[in-house]
């Protein structure tokens, strides 16, 4: 039986995953929970680290699901916050005036409307 260790080294992660060096590595720009320790610029990857591959290798692998389903699922299940959506400041304002465009057209309408 296989000795658990307090760190693994991302030759060791990709072994024991069957998950390539160059993937793991694309991984942690894709999932930001998935950053391993760095000493010396060498990745330092934690239990909890080898653990959230697997599970990202079982949702892409095994389930089918795409990276950002992947992402959302995990943030789903961990019940972690969801990545903040990019702010659009003209859209608020878009939507407000097209509201009360709305309603002036229709206060116009009733005004006809009376007049008929």
């Amino acid at each position: 039986m296989e000795e658990l260790k307090l760190f693994y080294t991302i030759a060791e992660v990709s072994k024991l995953t069957g998950i390539k060096s160059y993937i793991l590595r694309y991984w942690e720009s894709e999932f930001k929970h998935l950053q391993p320790e760095r000493e010396k610029g060498r990745r330092r990857y934690r239990n909890e680290d080898v653990k959230m591959v697997l599970c990202i290798k079982k949702l892409l692998y095994d389930e089918g699901y795409t990276i950002a389903g992947a992402r959302s699922k995990l943030r789903k299940e961990l019940k972690l916050e969801p990545e903040p959506k990019p702010v659009n400041p003209r859209e608020n304002g878009y939507k407000e005036t097209i509201n009360k465009l709305k309603n002036q057209l229709e206060a116009l309408r009733e005004i006809v409307r009376k007049k008929e």
